[in-house]
């Protein structure tokens, strides 16, 4: 009798597999539908991550770990039971889960007008500053303390940092440009009104250093820029949302920010708390020197 082939072509029982799945139901699929046999502790893994996706998308591998009475180990094996590179890759179908289902303004709107609350102002208002609060804590308890203080010499030991964001992001750089003029700070933002970005980028030098901030749906402009940047050998630190950012593999150090949301909507609370930290940091850094 002929051994069972697996869908790999090797044989049952073996661990190799062709692709991961591409999205979370094709994840949930396998996952409910025991395509491929778990131990105790990867099911037990497994059947967290379908219940509390959104805490998957967000949080890190030891919190996660910790909510679902495992070992973080265990997640990066689940992840290699199911054909992911490690568990980065694992978390990124949740996260894309997330940017799927995003709604438009409209239905947004729609939702919260839908919602039948008796009082929807009071709503309205504790449900943005829950978002808010949940979003700072999420980044105060995964940021490394470390990769905060080397972004500080980066940006602190540059002649000139350039300001790089656009669309949503925009505002996060318009008031660093606003703290930096304040505490000292020479800058250059890349946002002219005449369309001559790109000719500003290329006066950066290797003495410079540069903060780009994006996030998905990522700004075209803004990674253009980067890349330029990159390309010169500019220092560049950034701020994403995932490990697969265009902008985290250009950049000489990232943070990943996932902003929570509320009725579809997301503030900038956590980003624009880590700026802040950022511009005094880089001024102490600079007095100090």
């Amino acid at each position: 009798m002929k051994q069972g082939m697996g869908r790999t072509g090797l044989p049952d029982g073996q661990e190799a597999r062709a692709l991961p799945p591409t999205d979370f139901e094709s994840l949930k699929t396998e996952i409910v539908g025991n395509t491929v046999k778990l131990p105790k502790r990867l099911k037990q893994a497994a059947i967290y991550a379908l219940d509390h996706p959104d805490e998957v998308a967000f949080g890190t591998a030891a919190s996660i770990a910790q909510a679902a009475e495992v070992q973080p180990s265990t997640l990066v094996r689940l992840a290699h039971q199911f054909g992911y590179e490690g568990f980065s890759h694992f978390q990124t179908i949740f996260k894309e889960r997330l940017r799927v289902r995003t709604p438009s303004y409209e239905e947004r709107l729609a939702r919260l007008e839908k919602s039948g609350d008796a009082a929807p102002e009071a709503a309205l208002l504790h449900g943005f500053f829950g978002a808010a609060q949940a979003s700072i804590q999420r980044l105060e308890s995964a940021i490394r303390e470390d990769d905060f203080k080397r972004a500080i010499e980066v940006l602190g030991q540059a002649e000139t940092i350039y300001l790089i964001a656009k669309r949503r992001s925009y505002s996060l750089t318009a008031h660093l440009a606003y703290a930096f003029s304040k505490l000292g700070i020479r800058h250059q933002m890349v946002a002219s009104t005449i369309g001559v970005d790109m000719e500003t980028v290329q006066f950066a030098g290797a003495g410079d250093a540069a903060l780009a901030i994006s996030f998905s749906p990522y700004a075209a402009e803004s990674l253009d820029h980067a890349r330029a940047l990159h390309a010169q050998g500019v220092p560049l630190v950034s701020i994403t949302d995932s490990a697969f950012s265009p902008l985290a593999s250009i950049s000489t150090l990232w943070f990943e920010v996932a902003e929570a949301d509320f009725a579809g909507f997301r503030s900038l609370s956590a980003s624009m708390a880590l700026t802040m930290a950022l511009s005094v940091g880089i001024a102490e850094y600079r007095r100090g020197q």
